[in-house]
């Protein structure tokens, strides 16, 4: 499963009309939401888009004739056989009409192109633990698990006995991590985990 490495953006010039295609890596809905928000130019004619994440989906039209613009730009996300994907594509009308099936190569076309043009990173799967550590062995924890890879932490908070630590660990390797805070500290850290796909 692959996703982006970081937002692309890509414009061709259609018959007189501009379009713009923006890609982008999202991690849940909202991220979703968000990016359709920061990449949408008010002062376009459309500003057309779709996302997937995992089985989740959505697109729309923004105003074009129906099932000429969302879906064509979520078939090339899909075509591409890429997840936690959104893609807006812009359009500011040049006099030109396109008809239906103009409108669905143009839009579909330069979601293409712009995700082609992306540099593409594979979605691994991780866990998300919460790690509660007495002060006493907290910097062995933090050193062990800087050195192991894949692992991230995102977050350290403390409390009157120690730290609770948030990190991402790679799902392939989650057990053995947790196995390994345990024997760390003969048993005095405590690990949450919750499941979580992340690139």
């Amino acid at each position: 499963m692959l996703t982006l490495e970081h937002t692309t953006s890509f414009e061709q010039i259609i018959k007189k009309s501009r379009f713009v295609a923006t890609a982008g890596p999202i991690g849940s809905e909202q991220a979703g939401k968000d990016f359709l928000a920061a990449y949408s130019d008010r002062g376009a004619n459309h500003n057309c888009w779709a996302w997937r994440i995992g089985q989740n989906c959505r697109s729309s039209d923004d105003g074009e004739p129906s099932g000429t613009a969302g879906k064509p730009i979520l078939q090339a996300i899909d075509r591409l056989a890429l997840d936690h994907v959104a893609v807006v594509v812009t359009r500011w009308f040049g006099g030109v009409l396109l008809g239906s099936g103009g409108l669905v190569r143009a839009y579909g076309g330069t979601a293409a192109a712009c995700l082609r043009a992306a540099q593409q990173v594979e979605v691994l799967p991780v866990q998300e633990a919460v790690i509660a550590v007495p002060f006493s062995d907290l910097a062995l924890v933090k050193a062990r698990l800087s050195g192991t890879p894949g692992v991230r932490i995102h977050q350290e908070t403390f409390t009157g006995t120690g730290a609770t630590l948030t990190a991402e660990l790679p799902e392939a390797g989650a057990r053995h991590i947790v196995r390994m805070i345990t024997d760390l500290t003969s048993g005095r850290a405590s690990v949450r985990m919750d499941p979580k796909i992340t690139t």
